[in-house]
C-alpha cells in the first residue's frame, strides 16, 4: 500500500480540533467538579478529580497539542510566543508543585519535641512521616482582645535543630516561619490551650518556577495593551467608531418598625463627639469611632434617625435598651441561610437565660480550633461584631483619658474608666476617671442634659491640660471633623461609575443613532463631561490631603490608601494624557471608580477591633480591584453583545452597526482580559504569602479560571475565524457572560468556598 502523505493544512486543521476538544473537555471538568466539591467534600475533589491522573493527563495532552499547534502555525510574534510560554512555565510549576511538595501537620505539646510529621494519604488516612529537622514547642500562647475573652491570636513559640544548626522563632496566625525549605505556620491547637498543631508547606521548586511563569505572563499580558502593532491598538484607530466615538471621547472626563429608642439629644452627641480617643493606635476625634463603630454594626453611618454619636451613646447609658434594637446587620451566605436569621437582629438575640448561654459559643470554639469553613467564618465575623458591642458597654474602648506617669514625664497614656490605672496617679485625677462616665449615667437617666454638656465640656478641657503633645494639632482635628462629614468615597465611586454607564450608552448610541448632533452641542457636552472630571479629580485630591493632613504621612500606608492613591493616580494620568489617547478617558474613568469602589466597601466594614493582618494586604485590595474592573469591562461586552443581538432582530440589514459594536466590545474585551489575568495570578502570590498555598482549587479559583479560559477564545480570531464575524462574536461574548454570573453570583450564594465570604 502506497502512503499518501497528509497535507500541512489538514494536519494543521486535525490538531486545532483536538485543541479546541481538550479546552472544552478541561473547561467542563473544573466546572463539573466545582459541583460535586459542593455534595462531597474538597479533599474528594482534590484526590479524585484535580489531582487524579487522568486531570493532569489532559492538561498535558493540551498543553503538548498547543505547542505543536503554534509551532506548525509558524507564530512569529515574539510577544505572543512569551504570553504561551509563560503558560507553559505555570503549569510546569504547577506539576512540580504536585510532585515534589508536600503538606502535613504537626502535633506538639509544651516541651516536647519532635521529628515526625503527619500526611494525609488518600488511601490510609493520615500517615507518620520524618522531617529533616527536629522542632521543640516552647510555649503556646493565647492572646486575647484587651477586657474580653474573644481571641485575637495564637502562637507557639519553637525551636528548631538540625545538626549544629539551632533556630527560635514564633509562628502565628499571620506569622509564617521558614526553615530548610518548609514553611510552618499556625493551624489550632488543643482544647486545654497547651498544645499546637503546625502546618507545613514544602514547595523548593514549583513555587520559584511558577514565579518566573507569573512575571512573564504580567509583561506579556501589559504588552498586548501597548503593543503598537497589535490587535488592541488596532482596534482603538478602528475608522467604525470615529462616528460615534467622537461624541462621547471627547467629552469623557472622565427591615421591620420597631420603637424608638433613647439616647442623648443630637446637640449633646455632637459635643461628645467632639472628644478625644486613643483608637487603633492613635489619638482622633471620638466622633471617627462613633462613625466606625455604627457602620460596623448597621453598614451605614447613621441608624434611623440617630446620628453615629448617638448610637455610640445609647450603647454606653442605655445599653439593655439597645441591645433590643435589630442594628446588627446579618451577612448573607451560610451562617445566615443553616441558622435562618433575618437582615437585622438584636444583640440579645444572641443570648438567652437558659443553659445555652452565647449561642454563638459552639461556633467559635470551632472555629479557633481549626475549622475555617465558611459557615464558621462569618459566625466569626458575627461575634466579632457582638464582642465590639459588649467591649463598649463595659467601657474598655472609651480610652478617653491621658494622663502622664510621673515616672516617665515623656510617656502619654490614655486610659478607660473601667482600666487599672498606674500606682502614680494622685488621688484626684483617680477620682475623676472612675467616677465621670457614672455621673453622666445619672444625667442620662435623669434627662439632665445641660449638667451631662458641662461634665463633657469638662472632660475636653482635662485631655487638652493632660493630653499635651499626644493630642492632634486643630488643623488635623478640623480635617478629621471635614472628613467624617462628608462620604467622600461613596460619592466619587458612584459618580465615576454614573458617568461610566451614561457614557457607555451614549456611545453606543452614536454608534448605532442615525442622527449627528450639532458641533455647537458637542462643545457643550464636552465642557459639561470635562468640567465634571475635574471636579471628581479636585475631590479625590481633597479626599487624599485630608488623610495626608490627619495621619501626617503620605498617604498610601495601607491597602485603603493605596486604592486611592492608584485612582488618583489614574485620573492624573487621563488629564494629562487624554489628548495623546482620548479611549483612556473611558478606562481611566472605569478603573478609577471601581478601584474607588473597593474603598468603599472597605469602608461598610471598618475595622475596629483587631483583624487578622492577612487581610489587611494590599495584594488583596489590588487584587480585588483588578477583578473588577475586569467583571466590569466584561459586563459591557454583555451590554454591546445584547445590543446588538436587538439590532440585529429588527433590522438586519444594519451590519455596520454590528460591526462598529463588535470593534467597540473587543476594545473592552482586551483590557478586561489583562486584568482578569493580572487579578487571578495576583490572588495567587497574596495566598502564597499569606498561608503557603498559591492555588487551592477553591471553587472562586476555578470559577475565575473558567472565565479567563472562556474570554480568552475570542481574541484567537486567526484561529477562530467565525469569531472574525460581528454576529457570531456578540453571541459568544453574551453567552460567555454567564460565566461571570457563575463566578460572582453562583459561587458566592450556591457552591460557597473560601472565597464565598469575601
Amino acid at each position: 500500500m502506497r502512503y499518501i502523505p497528509i497535507p500541512i493544512f489538514l494536519y494543521t486543521k486535525m490538531i486545532k480540533k483536538a485543541l479546541i476538544f481538550l479546552y472544552i473537555c478541561i473547561i467542563i471538568v473544573m466546572a463539573t467538579a466545582t459541583f460535586v466539591e459542593k455534595y462531597t467534600d474538597t479533599t474528594y475533589t482534590a484526590s479524585y478529580i484535580y489531582g487524579a491522573w487522568w486531570f493532569i493527563l489532559l492538561w498535558t495532552m493540551l498543553t503538548a497539542t498547543g505547542i505543536t499547534y503554534i509551532l506548525k502555525s509558524k507564530m512569529r510574534r515574539w510577544n505572543l510566543l512569551l504570553l504561551h510560554l509563560s503558560f507553559l512555565i505555570i503549569l510546569i510549576g504547577a506539576l512540580l508543585t504536585h510532585l515534589t511538595s508536600y503538606i502535613g501537620a504537626i502535633h506538639l505539646r509544651e516541651g516536647e519535641t519532635t521529628d515526625k510529621y503527619f500526611k494525609r494519604d488518600t488511601n490510609e488516612g493520615m500517615k507518620q512521616y520524618e522531617l529533616p529537622f527536629k522542632i521543640e514547642l516552647r510555649r503556646f500562647h493565647i492572646y486575647y482582645h484587651e477586657g474580653t475573652e474573644a481571641i485575637s491570636d495564637y502562637a507557639s513559640d519553637i525551636v528548631i535543630t538540625r545538626g549544629n544548626t539551632i533556630k527560635s522563632g514564633k509562628v502565628s496566625m499571620n506569622n509564617i516561619m521558614r526553615f530548610a525549605g518548609i514553611r510552618l505556620y499556625q493551624s489550632s491547637y488543643d482544647d486545654d490551650k497547651k498544645g499546637t498543631v503546625l502546618s507545613i508547606n514544602s514547595d523548593p521548586y514549583g513555587i520559584p518556577i511558577t514565579y518566573v511563569g507569573y512575571s512573564l505572563l504580567f509583561f506579556s499580558l501589559l504588552y498586548l495593551l501597548i503593543d503598537p502593532k497589535g490587535t488592541f491598538r488596532t482596534l482603538l484607530k478602528s475608522p467604525l467608531l470615529k462616528k460615534g466615538i467622537l461624541l462621547i471621547l471627547l467629552t469623557w472626563g472622565i427591615g421591620t418598625p420597631t420603637f424608638a429608642v433613647t439616647t442623648f439629644p443630637k446637640e449633646t452627641a455632637y459635643e461628645f463627639g467632639k472628644l478625644y480617643i486613643d483608637y487603633n493606635n492613635r489619638i482622633c476625634p471620638l466622633q471617627t469611632f462613633a462613625i466606625d463603630f455604627t457602620k460596623k454594626l448597621y453598614g451605614k453611618p447613621i441608624y434611623k434617625e440617630y446620628s453615629a454619636e448617638q448610637v455610640l451613646l445609647g450603647f454606653i447609658f442605655w445599653g439593655n435598651e439597645w441591645s433590643n434594637e435589630p442594628i446588627i446587620k446579618i451577612k448573607n451566605g451560610v451562617f445566615k441561610e443553616t441558622l435562618q436569621l433575618p437582615d437585622y437582629s438584636s444583640i440579645n438575640a444572641f443570648f438567652n437565660m437558659g443553659a445555652q448561654g452565647y449561642r454563638l459559643a459552639p461556633y467559635i470554639e470551632e472555629l479557633y480550633a481549626g475549622n475555617q469553613d465558611a459557615f464558621h467564618k462569618q459566625a466569626g465575623d458575627l461575634d466579632d461584631r457582638i464582642q465590639l458591642v459588649l467591649n463598649v458597654r463595659k467601657g474598655t474602648l472609651l480610652k478617653v483619658f491621658p494622663y502622664t506617669d510621673s515616672r516617665n514625664k515623656h510617656t502619654i497614656r490614655w486610659y478607660a474608666p473601667t482600666e487599672a490605672l498606674p500606682v502614680s496617679i494622685d488621688s484626684i485625677h483617680r477620682k475623676y476617671i472612675k467616677e465621670l462616665f457614672n455621673i453622666l449615667y445619672s444625667d442620662a437617666l435623669t434627662g439632665n442634659y445641660e449638667h451631662a454638656n458641662s461634665l463633657i465640656w469638662g472632660l475636653r478641657k482635662f485631655q487638652v491640660i493632660n493630653g499635651k503633645k499626644s493630642l492632634p494639632t486643630i488643623t488635623q482635628t478640623k480635617a478629621e471633623r471635614l472628613y467624617n462629614s462628608f462620604p467622600f468615597v461613596s460619592f466619587l465611586f458612584m459618580a465615576n461609575l454614573c458617568l461610566g454607564v451614561l457614557a457607555i450608552l451614549w456611545l453606543i448610541y452614536g454608534i448605532t443613532g442615525k442622527s449627528r448632533l450639532s458641533r455647537r452641542t458637542n462643545r457643550i457636552i464636552d465642557v459639561l463631561f470635562t468640567a465634571t472630571f475635574v471636579l471628581l479629580f479636585g475631590v479625590l485630591s481633597l479626599l487624599l490631603a485630608l488623610r495626608w493632613i490627619i495621619t501626617g504621612n503620605i498617604p498610601m500606608s495601607n491597602g485603603y490608601e493605596t486604592m486611592l492613591m492608584i485612582a488618583w493616580f489614574v485620573q492624573l494620568s487621563v488629564l494629562l494624557l487624554r489628548r495623546q489617547m482620548r479611549l483612556l478617558l473611558v478606562f481611566g474613568s472605569l478603573l478609577s471608580g471601581f478601584f474607588m469602589l473597593v474603598c468603599h466597601i472597605g469602608q461598610m466594614d471598618p475595622t475596629i477591633t483587631h483583624l487578622m493582618p492577612v487581610l489587611n494586604s494590599p495584594l488583596l485590595s489590588i487584587h480585588v480591584s483588578v477583578i473588577m474592573m475586569s467583571y466590569a469591562l466584561l459586563a459591557l461586552t454583555f451590554v454591546c453583545g445584547f445590543t446588538a443581538i436587538s439590532i440585529a432582530m429588527f433590522d438586519k440589514k444594519n451590519r455596520k452597526m454590528l460591526e462598529a459594536l463588535a470593534v467597540l466590545s473587543r476594545i473592552f474585551l482586551y483590557p478586561a482580559l489583562v486584568t482578569l489575568g493580572l487579578g487571578i495570578f495576583i490572588g495567587a502570590i497574596w495566598a502564597n504569602i499569606s498561608w503557603g498555598r498559591y492555588w487551592s482549587w477553591d471553587a472562586k479559583e476555578v470559577w475565575a479560571l473558567i472565565t479567563f479560559m472562556i474570554y480568552a477564545v475570542p481574541v484567537h480570531t486567526q484561529s477562530l475565524p467565525r469569531l472574525q464575524r460581528p454576529m457570531a462574536y456578540h453571541i459568544y461574548t453574551t453567552i460567555a457572560f454567564l460565566a461571570i454570573l457563575m463566578t460572582y453570583f453562583g459561587v458566592n450564594y450556591f457552591l460557597g468556598g473560601m472565597h464565598s465570604y469575601a
